[in-house]
Formats: structure tokens, sequence, C-alpha cells
């Protein structure tokens, strides 16, 4: 630790003090030179930070501009378009990043200097203006002769006074320099510890961000693995066919594309003569197409129809005329004369054209000939129901349509645990607040599963805006979507964190925060029997603790009360928020044993795919298999055993095995899907079985009797 300056030592003003002082008066100096190379390097850095967001904002133009480009083009737009909406949530964490930096050095550092520098200058001066009026004075006091008494008594109390002044201001100038000594450590590392954790908030933002891409870069990186190997064979066909092309018609002869079971269809260039009195040659593309002759002068010009109808022509070579390869349509409006590149190509088009009139021939006949039963009914093609996309079943919600803290329009975001839809700017907020108050996930980025959607939309932006900000506080005001994001992510903190805007009980009785605690548990418990997702989503704002143990109801937490009382979406939402599966009552039994014994199959699937252990045993030793055979629930055992033969099937695959067999993945779907869109199946499959063991019971005790 750096040595202050002595009081005593100032006092005596001895050697030992100057020499102290001239140190401490130099690291002052070099401190101060320091500080400011610091700050101002930092709003260089600064100054360059925003200069490479200012660039990459416009290199993030030029790829919204680049996709416009391959609008046609389905998967890479798809890329485009995912990796462009995380790029600019990234530069606004880089944007924070600059100003939280600008913040902890260059603010904090000009606090510290303007603070003292200023006052331990003032001080100085005035301590060497004292300090040379005290050596004045000693000398005049020891130049005073003694037979001059009244002088000397004069020069002596100049001196006392002097003295007494000099030792003031040497001590104040003491104390200053010992302050800055001590503060200037503390806002040091304060500073540099701002900027530090500036920087870990950032990069756990992109760390986050890129983890939730993760399933869409494993998507895009199966499809550019598709696209290679496509493109690859794509190439090989493309030069097996330029090959081809080149070996048999790259002999500089004519080419005409003529399709004979098409009624002789033709199309390639023709000389066309004018009938003008000039009778200049000009050569054009021909086509015959729907019984039609059809030319065009240029790519740039629109196609000319030359004969409407073909049935009422006439095609005939000509060779009255100077030039080669001619040949001549007549109908009754008029004559044209063509002309080809060669004898063989003459030939081809008139065997085509007269080709194109027999075929309209006969398919007019065959129209005449054709009767329409009238007595036939078409067959109608039944297409399944395509699922709407999470982002248009989410925004159904009651207030869902517009951003949950700051009221943007068209919210893109959700959160998975609050069952509520926001911005980009408020979601990139919810990110810094940690996964466990909130789990952002992108309405079109990301997958979403049928009960998590459902939670967005029962819960929703009024239901929770209803609890957290039933209690609004004097003097905070709701941001607008033009606020400035300090604004944003104070009222964001307020409402979530620290939860201001909930109703408190006002009752002496809860007045103690534990017993408040414990009575907010036991709501959360009962309103999760029943499936309350309003009571239980209050609960949580209340406080209250969502792995609790129920100690009146033998130790069951609310995630084993919601099995028992069989709602899917009160165990999804417990589960988002924390809940631990695999906690067990006093008996030794957790929520997969209570769904289970409950014959809940859907919340089987739900918690199965969340980790539930299955070979966990209560303390009768039985496990929920076990449970489900003994109850008979079919749909149960069947879950249980696939999920037990995948798993070992995993296990003998060792490290490099498939993640999970696709005829077990295929089940579960099929399950999830049922419990979440239909639940009623299972119900009456599980009512129906029932009945029947039922009447095995009956008959066997009946056969007992006799």
């Amino acid at each position: 630790m750096d040595t202050l300056l002595d009081f005593e030592e100032c006092i005596r003003d001895s050697p030992a003090f100057r020499k102290s002082l001239d140190r401490c008066e130099n690291d002052f100096t070099e401190l101060e030179n320091r500080v400011e190379k610091v700050m101002k390097l930092c709003g260089q850095m600064v100054e360059a930070g925003q200069s490479y967001t200012n660039c990459n904002q416009l290199f993030l133009s030029a790829l919204s501009e680049f996709m416009v480009y391959h609008k046609s083009d389905g998967v890479i737009l798809s890329c485009l378009r995912q990796f462009n909406q995380g790029l600019q949530e990234m530069i606004q964490f880089q944007t924070m990043l600059f100003d939280q930096t600008q913040r902890a050095i260059t603010q904090q550092l000009t606090n510290l200097l303007s603070r003292f520098v200023p006052q331990i200058r003032d001080t100085r001066r005035e301590f060497v203006r004292i300090g040379d009026d005290l050596e004045a004075a000693v000398l005049k006091n020891t130049q005073v002769s003694r037979h001059k008494p009244a002088d000397a008594e004069r020069a002596s109390h100049l001196l006392l006074a002097t003295r007494k002044c000099y030792q003031h201001f040497a001590l104040d100038y003491c104390l200053q320099m010992n302050n800055f000594k001590v503060q200037q450590k503390l806002d040091v590392l304060n500073s540099v510890f701002s900027y530090f954790h500036a920087q870990n908030t950032f990069f756990h933002q992109g760390f986050d961000l890129l983890k939730d891409l993760e399933p869409s870069m494993k998507t895009m990186a199966s499809q550019l693995s598709q696209l290679s190997i496509d493109c690859t064979a794509k190439r090989k066909d493309l030069e097996n066919t330029h090959l081809l092309v080149q070996q048999r018609d790259a002999s500089g002869d004519a080419v005409i594309v003529c399709n004979p079971s098409d009624g002789g269809t033709i199309q390639g260039y023709l000389f066309k003569r004018s009938r003008k009195k000039n009778k200049t040659w000009k050569r054009c593309w021909f086509s015959t197409e729907n019984n039609q002759l059809i030319y065009s002068k240029s790519h740039k010009v629109q196609a000319v129809v030359l004969f409407d109808d073909l049935r009422l022509c006439a095609v005939k070579s000509l060779e009255a005329i100077d030039r080669r390869f001619c040949f001549e349509l007549l109908s009754v409006q008029k004559c044209c004369v063509l002309q080809a590149d060669t004898e063989e190509l003459k030939l081809a088009w008139i065997n085509a054209v007269q080709g194109c009139i027999d075929m309209a021939y006969r398919d007019q006949i065959a129209n005449q000939n054709t009767q329409v039963k009238k007595n036939s009914t078409p067959v109608p093609v039944l297409k399944q129901p395509s699922h709407a996309p999470a982002l248009g079943v989410a925004l159904q919600g009651n207030g869902n349509r517009r951003c949950c803290d700051c009221g943007e329009a068209e919210p893109r975001w959700a959160s998975l645990n609050l069952g509520i839809t926001m911005c980009i700017e408020c979601s990139g907020i919810h990110r810094s607040l940690g996964v466990h108050l909130s789990k952002v996930r992108s309405l079109t980025l990301d997958s979403w599963e049928p009960e998590q959607v459902k939670l967005q939309c029962i819960l929703g932006n009024d239901v929770i805006n209803s609890i957290y900000e039933c209690n609004p506080v004097d003097g905070l005001q709701k941001p607008s979507p033009n606020s400035s994001r300090h604004d944003k992510e104070q009222w964001i903190r307020f409402k979530y964190v620290e939860k201001r805007f909930v109703k408190r009980q006002s009752d002496s009785a809860d007045a103690d925060i534990e017993t408040a605690k414990l009575r907010a548990g036991e709501k959360l418990y009962q309103a999760s029997l029943i499936g309350d997702l309003v009571a239980m989503a209050t609960a949580l704002a209340a406080g209250a603790e969502v792995n609790w143990s129920n100690p009146e109801q033998e130790g069951r937490t609310a995630l084993i009360g919601s099995a028992i009382g069989g709602s899917l979406l009160a165990c999804e939402f417990l589960l988002q928020n924390g809940a631990k599966v695999n906690l067990r009552d006093q008996h030794g039994q957790g929520a997969l044993h209570a769904a289970a014994t409950h014959g809940h199959t859907g919340q089987v699937c739900l918690l199965l795919k969340r980790g539930a252990n299955q070979y966990a045993a209560d303390e009768r030793g039985n496990d929920p298999l076990s449970i489900a055979v003994e109850t008979a629930q079919a749909d149960i055992v069947t879950l249980l055993r696939m999920a037990r033969m995948n798993e070992e099937m995993r296990d003998s695959e060792g490290f490099f095995g498939s993640v999970d067999d696709e005829t077990f993945q295929d089940i579960f779907r099929d399950f999830s899907n049922m419990a979440s869109h239909d639940p009623e199946k299972l119900s009456r499959r599980q009512f129906a079985r029932s009945a029947e063991d039922g009447a095995v019971n009956k008959q066997e005790g009946e056969g007992e009797e006799n």
C-alpha cells in the first residue's frame, strides 16, 4: 500500500516531509497524464467502434438488398433473412457496449479528475505562496537588531502569524493529496471493473443469440450440404449436356426446335419478305403455338401473330423467285414468303406447318364428337390443414400484436416462461436479465412446440400486464416505442426483476416475507391442481418458489400437483419457469409417477421429453412403468417402454451413436400433437379401456365365487 503524507511531519516541515511531498506531487502529475491518455484513447476506440457499427449497418443494408435479388430462391432467402435479423440484434448489442464503455471509462475518470485536480492545484498555489512569505518572515526576523526591541517584537509576531497560516495550508494540502491517493484507487478499479462487466454482458448476449440460432444454423447446414450435392450433380449434368450438344449440334448449321409429338410444333429463325414495294428481307424468330404462326423481330419487341388460324392457310415450296430455300404461306386475307437457311430446314418447316394444320383439324373433329357427362361428380381432394406458424398463432393472444413493455406494433419475439410478445429492442433487454427470468425466443426463426404456442395465446400481454403492472408507482411512466433504451431497460427491470408494480398483500399477516412466500406457494400449488395459468402466474409474481414442497400435501411440488390435475399447459408453464422435473414427495413419487398413476398420457410424454427419470422408484419400489402396468394404462406403458428401449439403444451405440431413434421420435410427436390439439381422444381411449378392464375384473370375480 502506498504511504500517505504524515501530518506531524507536515507541521515540522522536515526534509523528510518535503521529500514525501515531492514524490506525491510527481505521482499526482504522472497519474493525471496517464488518466488523460486513457480517456483520449477510450474516446478514439469508441469513435472507431461507432464507425465500425455504421459500416456494419451499411453492410446489412446491402445484404437486405441482396435478399431481394434472391427472392425467387427460398433456401438462400431464408438463410439471408435469419442471419440478417441476428446481425441486426448484434449491432444493437455493440452499440450498448460502446455506450457503457463511454460511461465506465471516460465519465468516471473525468469525475475523478474534476473533483480533485482543480482544488489540489489551487491549494498548492496558496501553499507555495505562503511558503515564500514564511521564508521572507524568517529572514526578516533574523535580521532585526537586538537594540530595536519594537522592531524585534513586530518581526516575531509576523513570523508567528505567517507560520500558523503556512501550517494551516500545508495541512489542507496534505489532506487533499492523501484523499486523492485513497480515492483514485477506488475510482480506477471501479472504472475498469465496469468496463469488463460491459464486455461480459456483451459476449453473454452474443452467446445467447447464437445459441438461439443453433437450430436454424443446423437446418441451414443440412440445406447447404444438400445444396452442395445438388450443385455438384447439376454441374455434371450441365457438362454432360454441353458435351452432348457440342458433339451433336455444334456443327455450324442452323438449329431449329421441332417436336413432332406435339402436332409438329416448330421454332427457329427465318427470313421474312416485306409486303412493301422495296421487298426487303428481315430475319425473325418464328414459332407455331396454339394453331397460330407467331414471329418476333427482336427479343426486345413483343411477338406478333402472323396467321391467327393455320386451318385457313396452305403452305407450299416457292421456286419462282431468285432466292433459295423459300416457301410460302397462303390464306384468304394475305400471303407471306419465308426463307430458310438450308433446303433441309425449308422441308422441316413445311412439314411442321402442315402437321400443325392437320392436328388442328383432328382436334376440331374430336371436340365435336366428345360429349360431356353431366351426371358425373368430381371426387373432392382432401388436404390436410397446415399448421399455422408460431408468429400467426401467438399474435392471436390478447394484446400480443404490440410489445408487452413499450407497445411497438408487430412484435417478432416472445418470452417462453412469461407468455408475452415483445419487439427486438425489448427482447435484447430481456436477454440481459438472464434465462432464469425470461427465456427469449424468435417467433419467426425458432421452432415452437404446440404447448408453448398455446401458452402465448392463453396468457398473453394483457394478462401478464394485469399482474406485473397492477400497482403503478407515482412518477414512473411506461415507455413508448420512441423512448430511449435506458428508459425501457429501467422499466423492464423495475417490472420483472424488482416487481415494483405487482400488487402486494395489505393485511398484517403477510407482513412477514417468509409467510407471504408460503402463502404464494400454497396458491401456486392449488392453481396447478386445477390448471389455472393466470393464478399460477400471479403466484409466481408474488414471490412463490416454483420448487417449493407443500408440507400439507405430503411434500408435493407444484409440478407434481399439475401432474395430478392433468393440465398439460400448467405442467409446461412450470417447467419453463424453472421447475425441477425429478423432485419427489415424501413417498418418493415425482411428477412422472403422478402422471402415470392418474393416466395423463400427454403429461407423461411432456415429462419424458423434459428429462424425467423413468427409472426412479418410490418407497414401495414402483417406478412409473410398473405403475402404468398395474393400472393398465396401455398408452403410457407404450410410451415408457419405447423411451426405455430408445435409451438402451442409445447407450449401446456409444458416444458416436444416433441421438434418438426415428420411430421413437415419431411416436412422441404423435402423442404430443394429440395431447395438445385433441386431448379428448386420449380421454375417450382411457375411459373405454377402464370400462373394459372393469368388466373383465367383474367376470373374473364371478368365476372365482362360482
